[in-house]
């Protein structure tokens, strides 16, 4: 008996101990792991749900998009934004302007999850690191630092999903009058692979990291400066407990919508142009019709660049950007806002400083 007291003494002192010690970790920040577990994969979840209901959102516009991007300019079906939705309405029906939106849903969810948790924890070291070189334990991330974490997220995300881009581009470019019909994102993934090769998935993929930097880390810089800015200087009666509300957060999306789309523009298009090259059975949209057809044919981003400006002039880096923009500033904002109020409904911390 009296050894049974010792134990159940010593069981006793141990969990108080262990008790303490955890009370001292979260006084000090530090989560328990199991804690840190489940914050990683509700912050995970957030950011995957924002990406597929921003994209749904906003699919019959990002298709048109990217129509207007590739489309051969000797064959011109899509001009300007009214009319090439009615067109693909008349030509394709409902389905079509949603024509490829599984596929970039697939793509978005897990690559919105990782550029989401990718910046979560690059603000998180690199403001560690800040508060260390300036020896100031209350250091906030600046704008050029969130920049910096922003940029780090997209290189991350979108060189882990980049091969369902690529294979998103040409689904969403191919129509019914297509030589050949990917059935799929799985059979146009082994399509491409069996008959271009493992490259071709990449064909793209250095003006995307070059164009990455500025969108997706102006996106992140200039929505958390200006919900900063705007809780601590309290401007035009926005704040409410601390907290913005969901129409200002929206409008903070949209301004780093805007600014980021605008800078980083033309590298998307000479992106999506790469990735139609080595498509033998291109569609029509792509390569023309009739005695003006032609594959596009690039051997880098350099050559894509001059020969797009050679042959159709400046404005050509620019072709979609009316549909982009009207569809880009409800895709950021309804992302961004969707991100923070599933991560409230889960419970998940949201300032990056706490």
């Amino acid at each position: 008996m009296a050894s049974e007291d010792v134990k159940t003494s010593k069981s006793a002192v141990s969990t108080i101990v262990n008790l303490a010690e955890e009370a001292k970790l979260a006084r000090e920040g530090v989560k328990a792991p199991s804690y840190a577990i489940l914050s990683i994969c509700k912050s995970l979840v957030a950011g995957g749900v924002a990406g597929g209901v921003s994209r749904t959102a906003v699919a019959p516009l990002e298709r048109l998009k990217i129509l207007l991007q590739v489309q051969n300019p000797h064959s011109i079906k899509y001009n300007g934004t009214i009319q090439g939705l009615k067109y693909i309405w008349r030509t394709e029906g409902f389905r079509g302007l949603f024509k490829g939106n599984g596929t970039n849903c697939a793509r978005i969810v897990p690559n919105s999850a990782v550029k989401f948790f990718s910046y979560e924890q690059a603000s998180k070291g690199i403001l560690y690191l800040y508060q260390q070189q300036t020896g100031n334990e209350d250091a906030q991330l600046t704008p050029l630092l969130r920049l910096g974490a922003g940029a780090c997220a997209g290189i991350i995300a979108m060189s882990a999903t980049y091969p369902m881009d690529m294979v998103r581009g040409r689904l969403t470019v191919q129509t019914e009058s297509s030589p050949y019909q990917y059935r799929g994102m799985f059979h146009a993934l082994s399509t491409v692979l069996r008959q271009e090769g493992p490259r071709a998935l990449y064909n793209g993929w250095l003006p995307s990291v070059i164009g990455v930097i500025p969108y997706v880390g102006l996106n992140f810089a200039v929505y958390e400066s200006l919900k900063d800015w705007l809780i601590k200087s309290k401007k035009f009666g926005l704040v409410e407990d601390s907290e913005l509300s969901v129409t200002t957060r929206l409008a903070c999306g949209a301004a780093a919508g805007t600014v980021g789309q605008t800078v980083a523009y033309p590298l998307d298009v000479i992106r999506r142009r790469m990735q139609m090259v080595g498509w033998k059975d291109a569609a029509s949209v792509v390569t023309g019709d009739g005695r003006n057809k032609a594959p596009l044919e690039y051997t880098g981003m350099i050559d894509a660049f001059r020969k797009t400006v050679r042959h159709e002039g400046f404005g050509a880096l620019y072709k979609g950007l009316v549909p982009n923009s009207v569809k880009v500033v409800p895709s950021i904002a309804i992302a961004f806002v969707t991100y923070e109020m599933v991560k409230d409904i889960l419970g998940v911390e949201m300032r990056i400083s706490d």
